[in-house]
């Protein structure tokens, strides 16, 4: 291995080093002759004053950091959020940067954006407590329809509902409790599976098939499904880069429902975990992503400008 600079450091956002992406994309790292910086985003505490906005770590100051990789969980979006800015306004190239993440959190604002760039998506309706549920059901096509919460992940939040009594029962225990639901059109053909593509850049560099386990509507791997490479058709591939270029990611991971009518896109992860997706293609999905965060450190405007 080649001597190394201060600058060659890649930091990665991370609640801990142990988990799979986080120490898979510290392998690529060095691979790549650069050195891992792995940062417990909670850890980062955050300096501003006249000598400019600093970062401290353990007591220590972050200094030279190449480019900077987050893996920001749901549970800790908001200040998450705040150490991206923070970075990136001390000059450090961020790959994804904050308000594309914040665009990728928020379930709702996500599906605007991609509705408004003329992209295919299940018909959805959210409103406050009090509305007539049933219009809301019919606007989505009718029973059954699916209701998530807003800011439910991995499945967590997602329910099926065949009758309206269901229905009723479902939004106003939500309503009842202050959690933001909406409704959503049920794509018959697709029940139980979807389609994972994800994104690096410009292009798709992985894509496979998640199939609910039995008895199971919701497609999660977290929730006991299975995940198979497929070769991504090209419509396919052409939405999903259209969709995280719309939401202004680089890195995402973008979950699409088969339809008889083409692609739907459900939602987009910016954090997407990558463990099942690596063994379903085989592929180094770790070594992608960094080697795309190294060259948009490149090309990044702000790249030199940390003290």
């Amino acid at each position: 291995m080649s001597s190394q600079k201060k600058s060659d450091r890649v930091a990665v956002l991370s609640r801990k080093r142990s988990l799979y992406s986080t120490s898979r994309l510290v392998e690529a790292v060095r691979r790549f002759d650069h050195r891992a910086l792995v940062l417990d985003t909670l850890r980062c505490n955050l300096i501003l004053g006249p000598d400019g906005p600093r970062v401290l770590y353990r007591g220590a100051e972050v200094r030279e950091v190449k480019v900077a990789i987050p893996r920001i969980g749901a549970s800790i979006t908001n200040y998450g959020l705040m150490v991206v800015n923070h970075l990136t306004t001390m000059g450090v190239p961020v790959v994804n940067q904050a308000p594309a993440i914040g665009r990728s959190r928020d379930k709702l604002r996500g599906l605007q954006l991609l509705a408004g760039a003329g992209l295919d998506i299940p018909r959805t309706v959210m409103a406050h407590h009090g509305a007539n549920i049933t219009r809301l059901v019919e606007e989505v096509g009718g029973l059954p329809a699916i209701i998530k919460l807003l800011k439910g992940t991995q499945g967590v939040g997602v329910m099926l509902a065949t009758t309206m009594a269901e229905v009723r029962t479902i939004v106003e225990t939500f309503w009842q409790l202050d959690q933001d639901i909406f409704i959503q059109e049920f794509i018959a053909e697709s029940k139980g599976r979807d389609v994972r593509a994800l994104v690096v850049g410009d292009r798709v560099v992985g894509a496979m098939r998640r199939k609910a386990k039995k008895g199971e509507f919701r497609s999660n791997l977290h929730r006991g499904g299975e995940g198979k490479a497929i070769r991504l058709p090209e419509e396919f591939a052409k939405v999903a880069v259209q969709a995280a270029h719309t939401i202004g990611l680089e890195i995402a991971g973008v979950d699409m429902l088969e339809s008889k009518t083409g692609p739907k896109i459900m939602e987009l992860n910016s954090s997407p975990g990558f463990e099942g997706l690596e063994q379903a293609t085989g592929k180094n999905i770790a070594e992608e992503m960094v080697a795309h965060a190294l060259a948009y450190a490149q090309r990044s405007p702000v790249i030199g400008k940390m003290a």
